[in-house]
């Protein structure tokens, strides 16, 4: 009888097909795609952002006279920013200013996003009057608001009979007309971004709180709020960090006087002005590395919100 050979057992061959390992070898995964896609893109955007922030740092860390670098500092520049007295006058100004004008923008904002959110007769005419501050530049703004609060010729001392009050000229006072200038600026773009977030809420979630019998503040309370938080934090996100950066108002309206120089002016005054562009880096870096802190707590927030935005879906 012949003997039949039967082919030995396949051990560990790898497979040969489209998806075994041998293709995986070849090509790239989407990952290691994407990454190799976009990695120009934030190539470029970290030479155009991280650059003249690095080179800030840099200048921070010599000596200047009258732009002359007469030798390296090391940190000299930050303890004589950390000692002056100016700098901790405009660092309170600028918190002063930050506090108050975002929270009465969000609270105005709020108003006028849960009002352009209802259905009326005219409500895109309301829409656009209510946006229509935010699009004034900021500098012919200010300009108004500086001849609104002026002693001659002002509008507000006419209309209220104030007579020779000035409002610019004083302290306290002139930083109430920066935040009031502020205020009436910016509150419309905090309404665009709540309104954006009110419109992503679904009406049942207010219907059946009516059905539960709760009314306007309580549904607003524990219904509309917290399904608005996400909303809430990009745009105190926006204002806070926009808000610690303040220049041209305070230039425009006051020019830094009365106790209302800001961070960002001060700034300007040792980079541009006094010129000492080694103090005035080290003051530009503390304001950098106040509003990064700042921020960074916000996104942190934020993202804390979306992750558990996402684990409630799944």
């Amino acid at each position: 009888m012949a003997e039949t050979r039967t082919a030995p057992p396949e051990r560990n061959r790898a497979p040969t097909g489209r998806g075994g390992p041998r293709a995986r070898r070849k090509g790239l995964s989407e990952r290691a795609l994407a990454r190799l896609f976009i990695a120009p893109s934030l190539l470029v955007m970290g030479l155009v952002a991280l650059f003249p922030v690095i080179y800030a740092m840099v200048l921070s860390l010599y000596s200047y006279t009258r732009r002359q670098r007469t030798g390296f500092g090391g940190l000299d520049n930050y303890v004589d920013a950390l000692t002056d007295g100016r700098f901790w006058s405009a660092l309170q100004f600028t918190l002063t200013f930050t506090v108050t004008s975002v929270a009465a923008e969000f609270l105005i904002g709020l108003g006028f996003a849960l009002l352009m959110n209802r259905t009326f007769r005219g409500r895109g005419i309301t829409r656009a009057a209510i946006l229509v501050p935010w699009v004034i530049p900021t500098v012919i703004a200010a300009q108004m608001w500086f001849f609104m609060f002026n002693v001659t010729p002002g509008f507000i001392n006419t209309i209220f009979g104030l007579g020779d009050f000035s409002w610019i000229g004083q302290p306290g006072w002139a930083t109430f007309a920066i935040v009031f200038a502020d205020v009436w600026k910016t509150a419309p773009f905090v309404a665009l971004l709540l309104l954006a977030g009110l419109q992503t809420i679904p009406a049942e979630m207010g219907e059946s709180g009516l059905v539960d019998g709760a009314n306007a503040f309580q549904r607003l309370w524990y219904i509309t709020l917290p399904l608005l938080r996400p909303a809430i934090l990009v745009a105190l996100l926006f204002r806070t960090v926009d808000a610690l950066r303040v220049y041209d108002l305070v230039v425009v309206m006051t020019g830094g006087a009365f106790d209302t120089e800001s961070l960002s002016v001060l700034v300007q005054q040792f980079v541009v002005r006094t010129p000492d562009p080694g103090f005035g880096s080290a003051l530009s870096t503390i304001t950098f590395v106040l509003i990064l802190g700042i921020g960074l707590i916000f996104v942190r927030m934020l993202g804390r919100d979306i992750m558990v935005g996402r684990g409630a879906e799944r």
